[in-house]
């Protein structure tokens, strides 16, 4: 017995697949995303502007909670490397230190690709704003809120 939802094999995106030219299905707006149109099949979310806009924005305030946890664990991280003063620098073999040092790079990493997610996100929501087309050239299509 399969015990992946319907929703979720209909839906699915090949993580390696190329931006499509146009909508992933006949009748949705150009610019829905995977994750869009897998929380619209679910029943999670709707397609109109307004709807979408909302989601966009939740989704930012989401990174940016993020991003400022990354931000204070990072800071934390760092102060406590500050604390060792130069017995971090004599004891660099130390496993209490080398476990500092990941999680201070870690943490760098971590905050990085939330910063990269939130800009992502925001550019993505300016444009769902704008009304405009997030790729390709031309005029922006207009939202057909049926499938078929």
């Amino acid at each position: 017995m399969c015990s992946t939802r319907p929703a979720v094999l209909l839906s699915h995106i090949p993580i390696d697949m190329p931006e499509p030219e146009g909508p992933f299905a006949t009748g949705l707006p150009s610019d829905v995303d995977p994750t869009e149109l897998r929380a619209w099949i679910e029943g999670k979310t709707r397609l109109d502007r307004e709807s979408r806009v909302r989601g966009w924005e939740e989704r930012a305030g989401r990174l940016r909670v993020r991003s400022a946890h990354h931000e204070e664990q990072l800071q934390g991280a760092y102060a406590e490397l500050r604390e060792l003063g130069d017995l971090a620098v004599q004891e660099a073999d130390a496993p209490p230190v080398q476990r500092l040092q990941w999680r201070i790079q870690d943490g760098e990493h971590a905050l990085n690709q939330a910063e990269v997610a939130l800009a992502l996100t925001e550019h993505r929501l300016d444009n769902l704003r704008e009304g405009t087309r997030q790729t390709g050239p031309g005029p922006p299509k207009s939202p057909i809120h049926r499938l078929f």
